[in-house]
């Protein structure tokens, strides 16, 4: 039964990829309750059909951070996505670029920051975590700068990597695994020669930039799992609020009590996150979270949400929970795993699309006007 083209796009993605890639991106933490709940939670919200309401000149038009965005969606950053498609990061930033939506790069992506830039035609994101190595994370920030990053989004759930048994399994992680890898690309020959091959290097762009030398596959989970500092806390944003002078997102709040910290932080905006259910397993859905934080921070800055998110619906549905915009992750990696750049552009489309049908039909005539007057309480 076809869902939703980012259904379509997930078989598709399973097909082509070797396994340790695709159960990377497909999977979460521990026994991925959170995972499951993110997608059914949110496509549990129901909202109010309306008729008769005149919705000529329905507008998906919207700003967030200083940017004017054709659609209130950017995709979100996601560790190795030159993996998934040859240079892959360059390939869904520049199908978001064409559609007037930003793009995140990831601290651990494939291709570097100044690989990505240049590549497209409006400013990007970029993704920080807080690592051990202050180093790092000044150069990242004064490279990010340079290239013309306009906003900078800070992930702080993750002081530890979470429990994700599925890259164990899949050879990812876990003993002989390169060996495994190996054997996987080989009976997956077009992937193998379009990014085995023809996507080469497969290092980790920003980080081997700094270091000087390729910092490759092997060396990603071990660098990282030693960099993750468990004892960071607002504090130790203070210097990067001090030294980065666009706006600064924090990714990563789940309670209401976070967000308020965020806002003493003088943050810009906020993404209500459980990491798509990759970190603790068990903690609520986005969907659940997002309306307690709303009421908590609404109006003191911007909201963005990801997690469970496959479709224009899912989107008007985050919307009408309290968000601004919302964060694609899974979605458009599964369109880059299945058909590189045209699929991320195809997968913008349908999403624009579903959302305009859905605005049409809940009398939602701008972005500003879906919030939760379109939801149906106790559905």
């Amino acid at each position: 039964m076809i869902i939703s083209a980012s259904t379509d796009y997930r078989a598709a993605a399973q097909s082509r990829l070797p396994p340790f890639l695709f159960h990377y991106i497909d999977g979460g933490a521990y026994a991925e309750r959170t995972l499951q709940r993110n997608v059914q939670d949110l496509a549990d919200v129901a909202l109010r059909q309306r008729v008769l309401q005149d919705m000529s000149g329905v507008s998906l038009d919207t700003e967030l951070f200083g940017e004017r965005l054709s659609l209130p969606v950017a995709l979100a950053p996601v560790g190795l996505t030159g993996m998934y498609a040859r240079r892959g990061e360059v390939q869904a930033a520049r199908a978001a670029a064409r559609k007037g939506v930003p793009f995140t790069l990831s601290t651990v992506s494939v291709c570097p920051i100044e690989e990505v830039a240049p590549a497209i035609a409006r400013p990007m994101w970029f993704q920080l975590y807080v690592l051990r190595d202050r180093g790092f994370m000044r150069n990242a920030l004064e490279r990010a700068r340079a290239a013309g990053v306009t906003t900078l989004v800070f992930t702080v759930d993750m002081p530890t990597p979470g429990a994700r048994y599925r890259d164990a399994h899949s050879g990812m992680s876990g003993p002989n695994a390169a060996w495994r890898r190996m054997l996987q690309a080989a009976t997956h020959p077009r992937w193998a020669w379009d990014v085995g091959v023809r996507g080469r290097p497969h290092d980790l762009g920003n980080i081997s930039t700094y270091r000087g030398h390729p910092t490759g596959l092997a060396d990603y989970i071990g660098w990282l799992a030693s960099n993750f500092d468990h004892s960071i806390s607002w504090k130790d944003l203070e210097w990067i609020r001090e030294f980065w002078e666009g706006p600064m997102v924090i990714k990563g709040i789940l309670d209401p009590q976070d967000a308020h910290e965020a806002v003493r932080f003088g943050a810009d905006g906020i993404v209500v996150s459980n990491h798509g259910g990759r970190q603790l397993d068990g903690v609520p859905s986005t969907a659940r979270a997002l309306p307690a934080i709303a009421d908590a921070v609404q109006g003191e800055l911007r909201i963005l949400a990801d997690s469970g998110i496959r479709n224009g619906l899912d989107v008007v549905r985050m919307l009408a929970l309290g968000a601004d915009g919302v964060l694609l992750g899974r979605a458009f990696v599964y369109a880059l795993a299945a058909a590189g750049e045209a699929g991320v552009a195809n997968l913008l489309d349908l999403i624009e699309k579903e959302m305009r049908v859905a605005m049409i039909l809940t009398g939602a005539k701008s972005i500003a006007d879906i919030d939760r007057r379109l939801l149906v309480r106790d559905a």
